[in-house]
């Protein structure tokens, strides 16, 4: 009888431990990928923070391998401000030839992806954080959905793409 009792109070302990509230954010259900292409180190020093905070590992898009991203669930893209002037590869980082010769050939299409940009809007007025909007343009393009905004109000830029 006494026996019983025991069993009985430990399983009716257990009914009221605490559950852990921190969300899993690498299970084989829910898998980020943090990617990033620096020119300065800012983007890097961004992306490390960033990964700091939900505890993935970031990786360079140019050392990325295909199969790796494309096992994700989510993405998190970032890119500097760096801008050519051009319309396309606005990045001058490894994002220029991965968006236009890779992406192409990586199926990503439902994939949640989350993009942030490093930007000076003082020194690159003309073109604060293009390198952004070319990842939106393209991983949208590849049927993406695109989570995550910010506004712009507050910035003092004269246009961005």
């Amino acid at each position: 009888m006494k026996f019983s009792a025991v069993i009985l109070f430990a399983a009716s302990a257990n009914a009221f431990a605490p559950i852990s509230q921190s969300p899993a954010l690498s299970t084989e259900l829910n898998s980020v990928g943090v990617y990033y292409s620096t020119s300065t180190g800012n983007t890097e020093t961004v992306c490390g923070y960033i990964c700091e905070e939900i505890g993935a590992e970031m990786v360079d898009i140019g050392d990325a391998e295909d199969s790796e991203i494309a096992s994700h669930d989510t993405l998190i893209v970032g890119a500097p401000t760096w801008h050519t002037g051009a319309d396309e590869q606005r990045s001058g980082t490894s994002w220029d030839d991965w968006l236009y010769d890779t992406l192409p050939n990586v199926e990503l299409e439902g994939k949640k992806v989350a993009i942030f940009g490093v930007g000076d809007q003082a020194s690159y007025a003309d073109n604060f954080c293009d390198a952004a909007g070319e990842l939106y343009d393209l991983f949208s393009a590849k049927g993406c959905t695109i989570i995550g905004k910010t506004s712009t109000d507050g910035y003092d830029h004269e246009e961005s793409k």
